[in-house]
């Protein structure tokens, strides 16, 4: 077992205006003239052994299963500080450039059926060998290993290179789970509702697909939205359950976006982004920038710098009150935890804390104590606490 100190980085919260425009992002309204409340967080080290961790997921004893990128899969201790395992029964994963075992996440009903599930960047075989693709698997967690391993669903199709493979697991308050999928970085596939590069999908728990998803006649079933670029976050809004995403942009245009479902968010005809190798400035945005009212509008952009939205949470616990229902993402380029306030689904505002810790902020979950919990690409798992 590994074991690693715990280091405690108090007053680390440093507050950094939005840059830039996007999603109605401005006053935030308050007439009152009592003072705003102040919230001091605090981040703690609690582990920092992980290597390239991605994705986690909290086991309803508290303990911490956490993916990484290289092909492992391990659980913490309940508080973070102590490796207990590492997962046998794994598949092959090509660990490339962006690929790797990625998002992972746990059954619904996991105390009555202990599904594990977890995308990653699969090998073709045969015809398809040499290129590569994203796919869901799952496996009965017993002990520390993975049993009746079964790959539930994959990209359709396996292509080139290695980035923009996204991918989140949410499952949705019907017990389906919705997977994001990038683009691959092939730009036009993401409008071809033929494939499933650069769309979010939602299949049922065994891989099938549900029969009211939005589209019909030619298009894949299983797609529930489209024209995405590389989604590495998302969530369930927590009054109304809709599905929301983050995901990246070229030279700026990172996106976050409200999904609904059969909706067009415009990659790669429209972005609040330039091309890379364009001079960064409002003439460049591909296809003018305003994505309405062909496409989806971002509820929120980042211009004219990416800050590389990861993964994401809608916040619901007591430890920080006045943050409730806001949104929380992590940043890997732009090394911060951005928080936006909505009213309804329009942003208020939007700030960016913990830019000190100078680390990538891979993922981001809220802990069964209500504290936020981040993973970074240094090998951190760090929980935000009061």
């Amino acid at each position: 077992m590994k074991h690693s100190k715990l280091i405690i980085l108090p007053v680390v919260y440093g507050l950094l205006s939005a840059c830039g425009g996007g999603g109605g992002s401005g006053s935030d309204g308050d007439n009152s003239s009592d003072p705003p409340t102040i919230i001091e967080p605090t981040a703690v080290i609690l582990n920092e052994e992980l290597v390239r961790p991605w994705g986690m997921a909290f086991l309803p004893d508290g303990r911490i299963l956490i993916s990484e990128k290289a092909g492992t899969m391990v659980i913490l201790s309940a508080d973070g500080r102590v490796i207990q395992d590492e997962l046998s029964g794994l598949p092959i994963v090509e660990s490339t450039a962006q690929g790797g075992l990625l998002d992972v996440a746990i059954d619904p009903d996991f105390e009555n059926d202990p599904w594990v599930y977890f995308t990653y960047s699969e090998p073709g075989v045969g015809d398809e060998e040499g290129l590569l693709g994203t796919s869901v698997a799952r496996g009965r967690l017993t002990g520390s290993s993975l049993e009746s391993l079964e790959v539930i669903y994959r990209q359709t199709p396996k292509v080139t290179g290695g980035g923009h493979f996204g991918s989140r697991l949410v499952f949705s308050h019907d017990k389906t789970l919705f997977v994001t999928l990038g683009d691959r970085q092939k730009g036009s596939p993401a409008q071809d509702l033929a494939t499933t590069i650069g769309k979010v999908v939602r299949i049922n728990r065994d891989g099938s697909i549900p029969s009211d998803n939005p589209f019909s006649q030619g298009a894949r079933p299983e797609i529930w939205s489209s024209g995405h670029r590389n989604p590495q976050g998302a969530a369930l809004h927590p009054s109304d359950g809709q599905l929301w995403i983050s995901e990246h942009g070229p030279q700026g245009g990172d996106e976050l976006n409200q999904i609904i479902p059969g909706g067009n968010y415009g990659w790669p005809l429209v972005s609040y982004g330039c091309n890379y190798g364009d001079p960064i400035g409002d003439s460049c945005r591909i296809g003018g920038g305003v994505h309405s009212p062909e496409y989806v509008e971002p509820v929120s952009y980042w211009v004219p710098t990416s800050i590389a939205p990861a993964g994401m949470i809608f916040y619901t616990g007591e430890g920080f009150p006045t943050w409730q229902g806001d949104v929380l993402i992590g940043a890997l380029a732009g090394q911060a935890l951005w928080r936006v306030e909505l009213i309804g689904s329009t942003e208020l505002k939007r700030e960016a804390y913990f830019s000190e810790l100078g680390e990538r902020i891979r993922d981001v979950e809220q802990g069964p104590d209500g504290w936020i919990y981040l993973l970074t690409d240094s090998g951190k798992l760090i929980q935000i606490r009061d």
